[in-house]
């Protein structure tokens, strides 16, 4: 359960998009805030940045290895399912360093939070309304698509010893994290948007938008 301390009303007042990988979110997110005059809070570039410092604080508390372990161990040498369950496991922590960035910020608008760290069953404890947040999932043709057309998508830049092996589990992680989210959003009476690649981007975002209408209005 995450801390309900709220020290400028920023919480009450965030927007939130979570779901899959290769999604949209980040584009979609940027187009509604631009349209909106809203600020956004990217949880993944924080995510691996930002609180890299407190990982490691983490870890030495823990009396683990500061070292992250070798790309192999990461990404070869477990199956998705394990590698799925450690990151399903890891997000309560990560959530909780996301809301200590978000307290910190004031805006009299809304402000949108997005990024796949942003969990249905993390989020909707902070939730006036479920309306509140949309959970964006890609269909698995549009998520072929993105692996063929997104560099970033489409090859796991860390050296390894199977490059196709780690990129093979990498794709059946991120499906089976994506099912989770779809799965706990509709048990909590979220919206779950399929991204289908029928609409574009702009298409998306106008979706969103009108699914935030009440709180964009306010």
């Amino acid at each position: 359960m995450p801390e309900m301390w709220d020290p400028h009303g920023s919480l009450s007042r965030m927007l939130w998009i979570g779901g899959a990988q290769w999604a949209g979110k980040t584009t979609v997110s940027e187009l509604v805030a631009h349209e909106h005059g809203l600020t956004v809070y990217h949880y993944d570039y924080h995510d691996a940045r930002g609180h890299q410092d407190r990982r490691i604080a983490l870890r030495v508390a823990r009396g683990e290895p500061v070292e992250d372990p070798p790309p192999d161990q990461v990404w070869v040498n477990r199956s998705p399912e394990e590698m799925a369950t450690e990151a399903l496991a890891g997000f309560p922590v990560r959530f909780a360093w996301a809301l200590d960035d978000l307290r910190a910020l004031f805006t009299g608008r809304p402000a949108i939070a997005e990024g796949w760290g942003l969990r249905p069953e993390l989020v909707a404890p902070l939730l006036d309304s479920p309306r509140r947040m949309v959970v964006l999932v890609p269909t698995e043709e549009f998520r072929r698509h993105q692996l063929r057309t997104y560099p970033r998508a489409g090859a796991l830049d860390v050296p390894v010893s199977d490059p196709a092996r780690a990129q093979a589990n990498r794709v059946a992680r991120d499906h089976l994290i994506a099912e989770d989210a779809a799965r706990q959003a509709r048990r909590l009476g979220i919206r779950v948007i399929e991204v289908d690649g029928t609409l574009d981007a702009a298409a998306v975002a106008s979706t969103v938008a009108e699914h935030f209408a009440p709180y964009l209005r306010a």
